[in-house]
């Protein structure tokens, strides 16, 4: 393996992990966010997601591995298109079905994910445009970064052995959401091997990218209100 994408791949799996704890740690003890501090971690995150892509494409560049190797072409598009819909269509009835549990469940909502949902979750129409493209660098760029460099180094590394590539992905993935605590970390991991083999049969991000948009922008916009209001059931 080159020292540089080690060096990629330590940072991903300790600095990430670390520094994310550290913000949610500091974000769960305050009271409030501001709108001002919401817009600032929007921004701050969506400056270095593309930061770290434009690192990871320079490095492989340098390598000579082609734009195709990380998933960015559509070898078989009819495929990918395919598995793009039943994927994100999949991924948006479990987001749907799993909030309304939330609202007619309240006493399961617990843990790290709904105290972030209500802090960092958009509040207005500008949150939610500039939640809007971060939704989308976050798609593009995670998938770019967990699919596309780290599932390849680990396939390489391995002798080209393709569930070596899915189980390295998954991990890194996983290992970046370390903030949402032990069901998070399940979660994510779970959500990684899929969108992992699904980046090995197709040969594309195409259908990662669009299922993970469709996730996070499910949640960001209709998480904080569903919460709300299960919590208001639950105080009653």
């Amino acid at each position: 393996m080159h020292w540089d994408f080690a060096l990629i791949l330590l940072f991903l799996g300790v600095a990430v992990p670390t520094l994310g704890r550290r913000r949610v740690r500091q974000l769960l003890e305050a009271p409030d966010t501001t709108k001002i501090e919401r817009l600032s971690l929007y921004a701050s995150t969506i400056a270095f997601q593309w930061v770290a892509v434009g690192v990871i494409l320079w490095r492989t560049h340098a390598y000579g591995i082609r734009p195709a190797q990380l998933g960015l072409a559509i070898p078989d598009p009819a495929l990918a298109v395919t598995i793009a819909v039943v994927v994100a269509i999949a991924i948006l009835l479990n987001q749907i079905y799993s909030l309304r549990r939330l609202v007619a469940r309240p006493d399961e909502i617990k843990g790290v994910l709904p105290q972030l949902a209500l802090k960092l979750f958009p509040q207005d129409a500008l949150e939610r445009f500039i939640f809007f493209a971060l939704v989308g660098t976050v798609s593009v760029c995670e998938e770019l970064i967990y699919r596309g460099f780290v599932q390849r180094v680990f396939e390489d590394w391995s002798g080209g052995r393709v569930l070596a590539g899915i189980g390295g992905s998954a991990v890194f993935f996983a290992l970046a959401h370390l903030y949402q605590g032990r069901r998070g970390l399940a979660s994510t991991f779970s959500v990684g091997l899929l969108f992992s083999a699904v980046r090995a049969w197709t040969g594309s991000l195409l259908p990662t990218v669009i299922a993970h948009f469709v996730a996070d922008f499910t949640v960001g916009m209709f998480a904080p209100k569903q919460f709300r209001a299960a919590m208001q059931r639950r105080e009653r």
